[in-house]
């Protein structure tokens, strides 16, 4: 089996070989993974951090080997919690970085970060604050940066640099954690789930205090938050049905 790392600002992880197949998710830099599968010009990987497969262009990340590739798995994880910073290559060119990039790894590529970083373990206080510096970006489909994602990546890179891990998925996040049976059970941080027409949950955010919540619905926004769902005050209507509530932390 082969290993890599993305050594770049921020790649797109496609659904199929092809540079113009749907993104489903994004390497950050420093993000290590096992490449399952090689065709010519890309490789199928499977991130580590969340299991997530998709194929990725073989000149957008770095092979190592499985030594490193360990070496990586088991050291510190610290996460990047400014929107954008800088990692110096040992050529002396910058490579933006953006929030929740995998800093700590940025020794074994041979580059220096200066800037400010998060350990795992954090408290469970920091949820709503490090989701507040998402505020009003905008919704894009595999997306995971404050220039784009979706409601699933928004919690997962939340909870990610508050030393937690999510899955990718809404409906993957609503496997973890504890169901809680009523909102006010609920504490700020935990995360609500949504369903569509056909009961498939499709949408996730996170609680905050007196019943509001933050998630993505064409940007990162705040709205009213009750038993039947996530009213949109703007329009005067419920925008999502809620299906569950869950206590990860």
């Amino acid at each position: 089996m082969q290993y890599g790392i993305c050594h770049l600002s921020l790649v797109p992880v496609r659904i199929a070989a092809d540079s113009h197949s749907e993104m489903i998710t994004q390497l950050l830099y420093g993000e290590h993974f096992k490449v399952i599968e090689k065709r010519k010009y890309f490789s199928k990987i499977r991130k580590s951090f969340d299991a997530t497969e998709g194929w990725v262009n073989d000149l957008q990340f770095c092979f190592i080997n499985e030594k490193r590739y360990d070496e990586i798995h088991l050291a510190e994880k610290r996460y990047s919690t400014d929107l954008v910073s800088f990692i110096e290559t040992e050529k002396g060119v910058l490579i933006p970085t953006l929030m929740g990039s995998s800093v700590g790894n940025c020794t074994f590529l041979r580059h220096t970060f200066d800037g400010k970083a998060t350990a795992q373990d954090k408290d469970k206080d920091n949820l709503i604050p490090f989701s507040l510096y998402y505020l009003d970006a905008p919704f894009l489909s595999g997306g995971l940066t404050p220039f784009g994602l979706d409601s699933a990546g928004f919690t997962q890179m939340v909870y990610k640099i508050s030393g937690y891990a999510l899955s990718r998925t809404p409906a993957q996040q609503a496997s973890q954690g504890e169901a809680l049976s009523f909102i006010e059970e609920s504490e700020p941080g935990d995360l609500a789930f949504f369903d569509n027409a056909d009961g498939e949950i499709d949408h996730v955010g996170i609680i905050m205090e007196d019943n509001y919540i933050i998630h993505v619905f064409g940007k990162v926004r705040v709205d009213r938050l009750d038993h039947t769902g996530i009213f949109n005050i703007e329009t005067s209507n419920y925008t999502h049905q809620l299906r569950v509530i869950k206590k990860i932390i």
